[in-house]
Formats: structure tokens, sequence, C-alpha cells
């Protein structure tokens, strides 16, 4: 089950920084065509999501993106395209807020937000009659949406594989206090001020919507993820301060119920993820499948000559999943 094929970093693109940044700006080509459907939730909100049509027989891949992402992320993109090359159907369910419209309500999403996937994976189960067809349903998280994902997994434990039938998780910040306290060191701070950029001006837009519902000079000067989770997350979403958020949100502790084949890669030099926070084997679950290649950064593991290729990363979950 456990097929391997190692991650090896082009010489032309040497440390987690370059690794990391450099696939942001190129965007794979050619770029699919996908049919976007609203779903109405029972609280008023809606989620976008953004589908890649296939033939009704193939198997129906489902896609979470990263913090502030969407169908357009380089990681996306380079996914989907592969998935038509597979012939296989894909879907990517945007969290509130990010499908490019401002959601209605003053919550919006969150690393820990496992009841959220819940709803959605059996909406897209029961919308596509998943269990009576008997194909595969794969699951892919990305970043904060391979914590929530991986979260999810192990609340569920066994009941998670009457839903789906294998899922990867990419460079997911498994230890969310050490991902925030990473991201607000040194070079990494760049990472921060372009999430906080969108962030920033997303919790501005809410305040203007629900006057006093937020802390406006607070936010304001907000210039960490911590400050950010602490005046908007934390308190949107039912948590007390950022500490309690993290706490409670992260993925790690719930590796060890995970009953579902699962992989989850994340590269030792990941700038988001320090190495010294990544799990054990001995403490995950026999279904999770473990890889920490050196070199890869966040959700880059760009390969071939230069400008490179996206689609390792694809090839390998893909990989992952018909092996499961």
């Amino acid at each position: 089950m456990n097929v391997k094929f190692n991650y090896v970093a082009p010489k032309w693109l040497p440390g987690g920084n370059v690794q990391t940044i450099y696939p942001y700006f190129l965007k794979p080509s050619p770029q699919v065509t996908l049919q976007r459907e609203r779903w109405e939730i029972d609280d008023g909100d809606f989620v976008d999501v953004d589908w890649l049509e296939g033939p009704l027989d193939k198997p129906l891949v489902v896609m979470f993106h990263g913090l502030e992402g969407s169908s357009r992320s380089h990681y996306s993109l380079s996914i989907l395209n592969h998935l038509r090359e597979q012939n296989w159907r894909g879907a990517v369910i945007h969290f509130r807020g990010c499908s490019g419209e401002s959601n209605r309500l003053p919550r919006a999403y969150h690393a820990g937000d496992s009841m959220e996937i819940d709803w959605m994976l059996r909406r897209i189960a029961h919308q596509c009659e998943l269990q009576k067809s008997g194909l595969p349903l794969y699951v892919i998280g990305i970043s904060l949406g391979g914590n929530v994902l991986l979260k999810w997994l192990g609340e569920q434990g066994g009941q998670a594989s009457r839903l789906i039938t294998a899922a990867a998780a990419v460079s997911a910040p498994l230890d969310l206090a050490a991902a925030g306290k990473t991201l607000d060191l040194g070079f990494n701070q760049i990472y921060t001020r372009h999430f906080l950029s969108s962030l920033k001006r997303k919790a501005l837009e809410k305040h203007k919507r629900f006057p006093g519902l937020l802390d406006e000079k607070a936010i304001a000067s907000t210039s960490s993820l911590y400050e950010f989770d602490n005046h908007v997350t934390a308190p949107l979403h039912g948590f007390l301060n950022t500490e309690e958020y993290w706490s409670k949100s992260s993925s790690k502790p719930w590796l060890q119920h995970i009953q579902v084949p699962t992989f989850v890669i994340n590269a030792q030099n990941d700038p988001f993820m320090p190495a010294d926070a990544l799990p054990a084997r001995s403490k995950v679950s026999s279904m999770v499948f473990l890889e920490f290649p050196e070199q890869g950064g966040h959700v880059g593991f760009m390969h071939g000559t230069f400008p490179g290729q996206l689609s390792w990363l694809p090839q390998r979950i893909t990989s992952f999943f018909q092996s499961a």
C-alpha cells in the first residue's frame, strides 16, 4: 500500500523559502475549465464548489485548499490538471469567503473546522450518489485544509470509511502553535505579511458589515498570525484566545485515531512547519503513511529542469490513492 518515489529537489532551486515561493509565481499551464456550483447552508451562508467534470464511472477527488487559497492556487491547478489527464473527476470546495465573494455571516473558516468538512463531504457523497455507485471518493487537504481534514479523520475514526476511500494531507501545519511561532520569525514574516494582507482586509469588511463585532483598531495594527487569531479567528469561532484555538484545532493529536488510508507529506525544510514538530511513526495510526522528504518547501515540490514542473506531487498523491 505504501508506494514510494523519493522526492529530490532541482539543484537550481535551493532552500525551503525558494522552493516555497517560486511555485507561487509559476502558474501551471494549461489551466483547467471548472464549473462553479453554489451550496446554500442551513445557517444562511454559502460555499462555492468548482467542479472538474469527467466520466461518471471514474473516481472523484475532493480538495480543500490552504489559508486564503482557492481553486486557482498553483497547487489546485497542478492537481486538477493531473486529474484531467487521468480522466478523473475533481472538486475544489472553497471555505467560506474564499471563492472571490464575501460570505454572509460574521464567522468565516479556521484550521480546526472539522464540522464544516464533515458537512461538505456528506453533501458531496450524497449529491454524487457515491455509496450507490461504489466509486471511490478521495480527499486532499492542502496546508490549513490538510490540518482540518486530518482532524476530521481522527475524530471520525472508523466511521470515515463510510464516506471516503483514502486521503492525503500536504504541508499541513499539524502543530498550530509550532507553526504560528515559526511564521513569526525572521524571513518567515514575509509569509505572515502575505496572509495578513487579505485576512485583515476581510476582517475589516466584516467590521463594517457587523458594527461592534470586532476591534477595528486592533485588527489594523495586527502584525502576526498570533495577534490576528486573538482578535479575529478566536472570537468569531468560539475560542477564548489564540492558545485555545491552536491547541484545540491542531491535528497532530488526532493522527493516532485515523482509520482510513491517509498519506501525510511534509518537507523537513517547510518554513511553515518546523521539522522537530513533525510526528514520530510511533505516534500515528498504522493507517497513516508519513513521508518527510528533506526538501520541497511548503506545498512546493518542484521538479525537472528549469523552469520546472509541478507534476511530482499530484502523481505522488494519485499513486497513493490507487494503491490504497
